[in-house]
């Protein structure tokens, strides 16, 4: 036993003997440096990570394509379903949106940015800040490039639209749905009301600004849900006033059945009114065993104005000394109602209605001498599809238009106004395939 012992403390101290010059070395000054320094570096290289990991956290990326095949009845025909097709063609495949969103969120402010990319280009859809008032929560101010406060239509997302466009008055009177401007939103928490409006340059997304006025756009809006109905109405009241400048000193109103022009009254320089006046209407219900129904409606009035062969807002590019203005009284109005099949399919139906000169009756359209254009022309369209939502990500729409005008019925109208004698073989089969993440 005694021998056993001795062997044992003679290996702890060889053991002992070994470690100390080991430890002799790891305690040295310049090792025991470039250990720390490493920990430090490896500190910093940990907290660069958070950082990076925690900004990346904040950051969110979207997007959507849609690839659609369309037909139409006659070649190069005007479309407001996807565009006019170029002359001579009648059915294509194009890329109608390609669409990649960035939006970086910290806290109470949010900056966004949207490009949209197709067969024609890269443009710039969203590009604004928006700061969120840290007391109330309710209250927003955002600035930038983003959807004008009008209505519904306008801001209810392309991705998500049952019906592959939207109707021929948004169209017509908010080219580019998107607007350069400021804008303050209150949404209160669990408040039924709520409000935007804000101040823009009137120009459209992409343009500059050409005179001193800003165009103030709004809406009031509400939510009423029915807990106990399984439904809810949506709606609001939408008002644009603005002010347009004219370089030409010749200005057309309509006279009875016809254009008179103004070329004294209405120095070069003035300003006209842009003014429109929207009420909008949706319902969400669930009544049908199929699934849950929605029925959506707008209407439009006010005045246009606009040059004598377009009815579209009167822009920069019209903006010229050679450029007479036109103003025209203008209203329209859509109704649509989607129905779902199940949880993949939908039913869409919807009836849009835009009348550009509600001051002339299409009987006066073609009378000789009264210088109306196609411009001045109303239409209605019907809409038939079917939505099948393959998964998540995918979704197929199959989409029929059925465009009708108003027909000219005088014999000697001018040139231009000779194919509206009769409807016009403009009718638009839309078949697409949507991807969004």
């Amino acid at each position: 036993m005694r021998r056993s012992s001795n062997v044992i403390l003679t290996l702890v101290a060889a053991l002992l003997g070994f470690a100390r010059p080991l430890l002799a070395e790891d305690d040295s000054p310049a090792r025991v440096e470039e250990l720390k320094g490493q920990v430090e570096g490896m500190n910093e290289t940990m907290l660069e990570m958070q950082s990076t990991l925690s900004a990346l956290a904040k950051v969110k990326i979207s997007g959507y394509v849609q690839a659609q095949f369309r037909t139409g009845e006659s070649d190069g025909q005007a479309s407001f379903a996807g565009g006019s097709f170029p002359n001579g063609v009648h059915s294509q495949f194009m890329v109608r949106r390609g669409r990649l969103k960035v939006n970086y969120a910290a806290g109470l402010t949010q900056y966004v940015l949207q490009m949209d990319v197709t067969q024609n280009g890269v443009g710039i859809k969203d590009a604004y800040a928006q700061i969120t008032d840290p007391w109330s929560k309710s209250l927003s101010l955002t600035a930038g490039v983003f959807d004008r406060p009008f209505g519904f239509e306008i801001s209810y997302s392309s991705s998500s639209r049952e019906s592959p466009e939207r109707s021929r008055m948004f169209q017509t009177l908010f080219p580019g749905e998107r607007e350069l401007g400021a804008k303050i939103e209150y949404q209160p928490s669990g408040s039924l009301l709520n409000a935007k409006a804000g101040l823009f340059n009137g120009t459209g997304p992409t343009a500059n600004e050409n005179d001193n006025n800003k165009d103030l756009i709004g809406r009031v809006g509400f939510q009423l849900p029915f807990y106990d109905a399984n439904a809810e109405i949506d709606g609001g009241v939408s008002f644009y006033g603005g002010k347009v400048r004219y370089n030409s000193k010749f200005v057309y109103a309509v006279a009875g059945d016809r254009w008179a022009v103004d070329s004294t009254s209405h120095p070069v320089g003035d300003y006209f009114d842009r003014n429109y006046l929207g009420l909008d209407l949706q319902s969400y219900f669930n009544v049908l065993p199929a699934g849950g129904s929605s029925v959506r409606f707008e209407f439009i009035t006010g005045r246009q104005p606009s040059t004598s062969s377009s009815n579209s807002a009167y822009s920069v590019a019209f903006n010229a000394a050679s450029t007479p203005l036109y103003r025209r009284d203008v209203s329209g109005w859509y109704l649509n109602a989607v129905q779902n099949i199940g949880r993949r399919n939908q039913v869409v139906l919807k009836f849009d209605v835009f009348d550009p000169n509600t001051s002339v009756e299409g009987s006066a359209i073609g009378k000789a001498g009264a210088n109306f254009t196609p411009a001045d022309i109303a239409y209605t369209t019907f809409g038939a599809g079917l939505v099948h939502h393959w998964d998540s990500n995918v979704k197929f729409i199959f989409y029929y238009d059925v465009v009708s005008n108003e027909t000219v019925d005088h014999a000697t109208t001018t040139a231009n106004l000779v194919p509206f004698k009769e409807d016009l073989k403009d009718n638009v089969l839309t078949i697409r395939m949507q991807y969004r993440f």
